[in-house]
């Protein structure tokens, strides 16, 4: 025990020789130094997660996760280990503002890897869904590329066939006319084959003939057409034979059906408030601790420590001081005072 508290310890960016003359602070900074060792811990997991689903190579995410891992924990060390306690809340309060910012941040950050491996069966089926609304989306557009092509050839060829339909509906019609001059039930009521009938007879032949050569000339073009109409759905049937599943399994691709799944069901979407609630409290409980915590002694120790460098800066400036008036000595009256004036401004 004292091995992993001494381990502890020096996680939580403490000096161990002054922890030493105040044994009452140790557990403090023991659990500080936990805390950020357990934080590094998940962040390492959580990048090294994230860098699997990327790349899919065991080797490389581990190392990833391990330097991930390490910048986080360095980080959150140092973020602790800056802060001093003055005895003054609000300023404390105000100085460890950015902190705290930068806290959850990094809290989010790592959450978000090891939300996905916990929700990992939820968002599985929900892939799936994703993969069969992509393919349906590209099998749609090229049905689309094709199928204008092929409206336009149908509709050429009904407008070839309503032609040949409306000439021969004009051909009945003069038939028709000829046939009741003829039999007497229509133009002049005379049953006979006169001139009225012949030229009536007449028309309706022209109109035979004139429909003859544009159903030749039309069903010619149609043929053409219908050709043309089938090589087109041929080409269609090849390019969708050809499509392919694309395979949805990136990070991008879960966070998205997380979001999917968060969006859908209440449970999922509280789950994930509480995992993220989790991690920003695990991640800011350090600084928080040394911000609610008293003013112990060893902030005191440490405060009288880096005391004595301000003191010894200020001797040393003092001495350098001296030493330059000394030198000067022999400089006119206000040359020296306005030297000593600057030395004294910079002391």
């Amino acid at each position: 025990m004292k091995k992993i508290t001494t381990f502890f310890l020096q996680c939580s960016g403490a000096d161990l020789e002054m922890l030493k003359k105040c044994p009452s602070e140790t557990s403090k900074y023991a659990g500080i130094g936990a805390t950020i060792f357990f934080t590094g811990l998940f962040a390492g997991l959580s990048g090294g997660y994230a860098l699997d689903t990327v790349f899919d190579n065991a080797w490389l995410a581990a190392l990833f996760g391990m330097v991930w891992g390490l910048m986080i924990f360095n980080l959150d060390r140092y973020i602790v280990s800056s802060m001093r306690k003055e005895g003054k809340p609000a300023r404390e309060w105000l100085m460890a503002t950015p902190r705290i910012i930068l806290a959850i941040i990094i809290s989010i950050v790592i959450a978000r890897p090891l939300e996905l491996k916990i929700f990992e069966k939820e968002i599985a089926p929900e892939l799936v869904a994703m993969e069969q609304k992509a393919y349906l989306e590209q099998e749609a557009l090229a049905r689309s590329r094709f199928t204008f092509v092929s409206d336009s050839l149908k509709a050429a060829v009904n407008t070839l066939k309503a032609e040949v339909m409306q000439k021969a509906q004009q051909r009945d019609a003069l038939m028709r006319t000829a046939q009741e001059e003829a039999d007497g039930t229509g133009g002049s009521r005379k049953k006979n084959l006169g001139p009225i009938y012949k030229i009536k007879k007449a028309d309706a032949d022209k109109a035979e003939a004139e429909l003859s050569v544009l159903t030749t000339r039309n069903y010619e073009r149609i043929a053409v057409l219908e050709k043309s109409i089938a090589e087109n759905d041929r080409i269609m049937g090849d390019a969708l034979i050809t499509l392919e599943r694309s395979k949805i399994d990136g990070p991008a691709a879960r966070i998205e059906a997380l979001s999917h799944l968060t969006a859908k069901s209440s449970a999922v979407a509280w789950a994930h408030i509480f995992i993220m609630l989790l991690f920003i409290a695990i991640e800011t409980t350090p600084v928080f601790v040394k911000l609610i915590a008293g003013k112990g002694p060893y902030d005191n120790l440490l405060k009288v420590e880096e005391h004595q460098f301000i003191v010894l800066e200020v001797e040393e400036k003092a001495r350098m001081n001296s030493q330059a008036k000394e030198r000067t000595a022999t400089f006119p009256q206000h040359e020296r005072t306005y030297i000593a004036t600057q030395l004294d401004n910079e002391l």
